[in-house]
């Protein structure tokens, strides 16, 4: 049984499951709630059947883990040799997944870090593989989180959304309230800011604001080295056609990752999203 710092995420990071499994990250799944059935994302609902779902207006709502699963991810992260855990979550803004991570850390048998990271998506990925690619190298618990917080210092999320529809039923929009009212008469670029959605830019058609999404994200970049993670809702050839687009823009570009959202995420930006991430490396 091998002695190591162990890593916590949930399951909104969208880390490729061979990712996870290569770096041994384990992922606590959150739930949606269709109707009056509770799914845990990843195993029991599909982004695909979340997108049906939303097309066709049935109720959807998420929830965080109990502090029950997280004692449980523990208790067995632990037995399998962990000396201590790095447990790293979406923004406390967005969700209770923080807070029932801590209250579960209290009774952990081995010491947990528990990190709120104020991302989410592989914006939070990101400061997952940073930590466990820490704690690979030998570093400690401290040396792992110091690792996560660096990575989030630098990592910045945009997203475009066909509606803000989503983002206002479930009260996810902060400062991007503005533009209720007005929401139908604009494409939205919005960003995560400070653990929370803001508005960014109105653009007034939806291929003008992918085009503004592009710009903004090569701009970001630069030319230092970065890794990129291009997400969709319902929208593969638009993540697609976005990421080979920024394949050719960004010199520095390391790692490029596309991929779906999960049931959570999209149940509050629904079918049509297109996110990018920018991490420094």
């Amino acid at each position: 049984m091998s002695r190591h710092v162990a890593i916590v995420t949930d399951s909104t990071a969208y880390l490729p499951p061979r990712t996870m499994e290569r770096h041994g990250i384990t992922a606590v799944p959150l739930t949606v709630v269709l109707g009056d059935q509770a799914l845990e994302e990843g195993t029991e609902i599909s982004a695909r059947s979340l997108a049906l779902a939303l097309q066709k207006r049935r109720s959807v709502t998420t929830s965080r883990p109990s502090p029950e699963v997280f004692a449980e991810t523990y208790r067995r992260v632990a037995a399998s040799g962990a000396t201590g855990i790095v447990s790293l979550h979406l923004s406390s803004e967005f969700s209770g997944t923080y807070d029932a991570a801590v209250l579960a850390a209290r009774e952990a048998p081995v010491p947990v870090r528990v990190v709120d990271t104020g991302m989410v998506a592989m914006a939070l990925g990101f400061c997952a593989l940073a930590a466990a690619e820490s704690a690979e190298a030998g570093g400690t618990v401290d040396d792992a989180v110091t690792a996560a917080e660096k990575r989030a210092a630098g990592t910045y999320a945009y997203f475009y959304v066909d509606t803000l529809d989503y983002l206002r039923r479930g009260g996810r929009i902060g400062a991007a309230q503005a533009l209720l009212g007005s929401a139908l008469a604009v494409k939205p670029l919005l960003e995560l800011d400070g653990g929370r959605i803001e508005l960014r830019e109105k653009v007034r058609t939806a291929t003008k604001a992918i085009a503004r999404l592009e710009e903004i994200v090569a701009d970001r970049a630069g030319s230092a080295q970065v890794d990129i993670a291009v997400h969709h809702l319902a929208a593969p050839d638009r993540a697609s056609a976005l990421a080979e687009r920024l394949r050719v823009r960004v010199p520095g570009l390391v790692d490029l990752h596309v991929s779906e959202v999960g049931a959570v995420i999209g149940a509050h930006t629904g079918p049509g999203l297109l996110g990018a991430v920018v991490s420094p490396r």
